[in-house]
């Protein structure tokens, strides 16, 4: 089991979103951070003030997903997120020691495994 975190640009998220659901992967967060990479700085003025802005809005998904899907669920991020731009994001990898569904108790790759009952 691994944990793929992306971090893309905003305005990005609806294509990733597309490319993760035709991926067959269901199960994720989603959340606005700021963050410093390639980008070079912008200069604002921001009332009056001339302001240098070296943070960049960005988009963090955080998927927990068995063996099989890392592969399909770095290449939807990609293919969502990439631009050919400076910028783009990036995709981290890390391993999972364990995963346990609350509602169920199922635990390792039974809960992250998407399940047809959908009820609260």
């Amino acid at each position: 089991m691994k944990l793929v975190i992306g971090i893309v640009r905003p305005e990005k998220t609806n294509d990733v979103l597309g490319a993760l659901y035709a991926a067959d992967i269901r199960g994720f967060s989603i959340t606005r951070v700021q963050g410093h990479g390639g980008e070079l700085e912008r200069v604002e003025t921001y009332r009056g003030t001339t302001v240098s802005v070296s943070m960049a809005e960005k988009v963090r998904f955080e998927i927990a997903v068995s063996d099989e899907f890392v592969d399909p669920a770095i290449e939807a991020i990609t293919a969502g997120a990439q631009t050919g731009a400076v910028g783009d994001g990036k995709i981290f990898v890390l391993p999972l020691e364990r995963v346990v569904r609350i509602r169920s108790g199922e635990a390792d790759n039974q809960a992250i495994t998407p399940t047809k009952d959908v009820t609260p």
